[in-house]
């Protein structure tokens, strides 16, 4: 890298001692056409799947490392969902049945093997969510197999479906009493395996032991932890802990040794790297799934509290790994598309700023959920900012969003309104995120006052699908999926009664009325010729153009597309 940076400014300074050409300023029409995004980049529409919570393809892997349920209201217990669940429902057809193109899946990696207090310690919380990591390098038995990660990620490539993982690298788990039993890290007092409740849960570990036997855990060179020999969290984005979970040191550069459980883990894909700082390790074994099994992007945790150098190397690595894989299996892959990255810097919106200069491809967008998505004024003004922004970019920088509606770690959208919420969504320009059950009406779970989220992460309503939500959904991921334009098109309003907008992409062009009924007169304006015959495609039916307008029965939403 050195060598080729002192090449490059020598090949600079040279061609400024040259004689400069004389430079003409480009006429209008010697200005090159706008490069247009293809495939995935395009017109993200990805499938945000809280795995245990989705769908048990394979029971006998419920209770791995003794995991129970509460016998209560389970709301932080394993539920089952597994990778073997996800197959049998790509299989079944339900997520290209969606227009899904990508799936974000909860890290599967191995979590903490026990819970920890929930809340104001009112319910057992055990890592079905993926992000208390206790060892990255090994596939989560309550996940399932390396043979059925495989089967998953070949079945969506097959379907051109993209699967991304759910990340770590600011934090990994705690230490549960569990864990350390199972793994003999010595700092629990004697008969907690057996004794602990949930009430006097921490009374049994001991935070006191010296530092030599917490030594045994992560260690001071790889965490900050307020604990005996460890630095304490910072107060800054960078170095605090969030809710007292141990901080990685990935800015340290310092060499570190593996962690002595991870070498004393008897099923650990984890060896020592020589001359590897924390981020190093993180890293590769991150991108060792990307190389191993074709995962193609991550959706990426808690950004904003690791520092830049890190996503960078992470986005680089990656990179590299899909590319390895790709070439290693040119039969499985989807496309020559590169590593995708998205990430979550709570309470992002639509801006770019230096996190797409530092790896990432996309940002969750925060501000869309709290919008009256039933007010088509309301509408209109944010569709119109959108498209402005992401078109244009910010000094010829582009840049893109992932739009939701419902999240894990807010709220899920009012279940009485998904049909206009769902056309909010699915029309907005950018990349969309779908939350498992926003397609279907699966409703809020049980949750505690110390903890109201988990109410997001219910089982998947297998047994009492909204079936015209769900129809109303699929018709218009679908739709989505054809059109690129409603992603990265020019949006251009064309009436208000009823609201009608138009989005043109190139060659793509769409008219869509998202609340439109019964015989309707829908203006098209330039996007469709007189003359030209159109194709609803969320009743079926088709219409010529006459005079800028299309006639025609609506029969809940208009969605105008040219007739091939």
């Amino acid at each position: 890298m050195k060598s080729f940076l002192l090449t490059s400014i020598a090949a600079l300074l040279l061609a400024g001692c040259a004689t400069a050409p004389a430079t003409v300023a480009p006429t209008e029409a010697a200005k090159p056409a706008p490069v247009l995004a293809t495939g995935f980049a395009a017109n993200p529409i990805v499938y945000f799947v809280v795995t245990d919570r989705f769908y048990n393809g394979n029971p006998s892997n419920d209770h791995s490392y003794g995991r129970t349920g509460d016998g209560d209201k389970e709301i932080g217990t394993f539920h089952g969902g597994d990778l073997a669940g996800l197959t049998a429902k790509l299989k079944e057809g339900w997520f290209t049945q969606l227009g899904v193109n990508a799936i974000w899946i909860t890290a599967p990696y191995e979590q903490i093997h026990g819970w920890v207090q929930g809340g104001k310690a009112e319910f057992k919380h055990y890592a079905y969510h993926g992000y208390y990591a206790l060892d990255y390098s090994t596939l989560d038995k309550n996940m399932g197999t390396p043979e059925e990660l495989h089967e998953f990620i070949d079945t969506a490539h097959a379907q051109g479906i993209r699967v991304l993982f759910d990340v770590v690298m600011n934090h990994p788990g705690y230490l549960d009493i569990t864990t350390a039993s199972q793994l003999h890290i010595p700092v629990l007092w004697k008969g907690a395996e057996e004794k602990y409740t949930l009430k006097d849960y921490h009374s049994w570990i001991d935070y006191n032991a010296d530092s030599k036997r917490w030594a045994q855990w992560w260690g001071r060179d790889w965490v900050r932890a307020g604990l005996p020999g460890y630095q304490e969290g910072g107060q800054d984005d960078l170095t605090k802990q969030l809710a007292y979970l141990p901080d990685f040191k990935t800015e340290n550069p310092t060499t570190v040794s593996l962690p002595v459980f991870l070498k004393n883990k008897p099923d650990t894909h984890a060896v020592d790297l020589p001359n590897t700082p924390v981020r190093g390790y993180l890293v590769k074994w991150l991108t060792d799934w990307v190389r191993d099994y074709g995962v193609d992007g991550f959706r990426c945790d808690t950004v904003k509290h690791v520092e830049y150098a890190s996503w960078d190397a992470l986005k680089v690595a990656g990179t590299q790994a899909l590319a390895d894989w790709k070439a290693a299996n040119p039969t499985k892959k989807i496309d020559d598309a590169p590593f995708w990255m998205v990430g979550e810097v709570f309470p992002h919106g639509v801006d770019r700023d230096a996190y797409y200069d530092h790896g990432f491809d996309s940002l969750l967008n925060f501000g869309f959920q709290d919008r009256n998505l039933s007010d088509a004024n309301v509408l209109e003004s944010t569709y119109r900012d959108y498209a402005a922004k992401l078109a244009g970019g910010v000094d010829g920088k582009p840049f893109d969003v992932l739009t939701y509606i419902s999240s894990h770690d807010t709220r899920l959208y009012d279940r009485s309104k998904l049909i206009d919420a769902g056309s909010s969504l699915l029309f907005a320009p950018g990349g969309v995120q779908i939350f498992y059950g926003d397609e279907s009406a699966r409703q809020p779970g049980p949750f505690t006052s110390g903890d109201p989220q988990q109410a997001t992460r219910s089982d998947m309503n297998w047994n009492s699908l909204d079936q015209t939500v769900l129809a109303h959904w699929r018709k218009l991921g679908t739709f989505r999926l054809h059109h690129a334009a409603i992603a990265r098109g020019k949006h251009l309003m064309l009436s208000m009664a009823p609201y009608t907008f138009s989005r043109i992409y190139g060659d793509d062009r769409v008219v869509i009325a998202p609340k439109a009924n019964g015989d309707v007169v829908i203006s098209v304006g330039g996007t469709f010729k007189n003359g030209e015959t159109v194709h609803d495609a969320y009743s079926g039916t088709t219409a010529k153009v006459a005079d800028g307008q299309v006639k025609l029965m609506a029969t809940g939403t208009v969605m105008l597309e040219a007739l091939h």
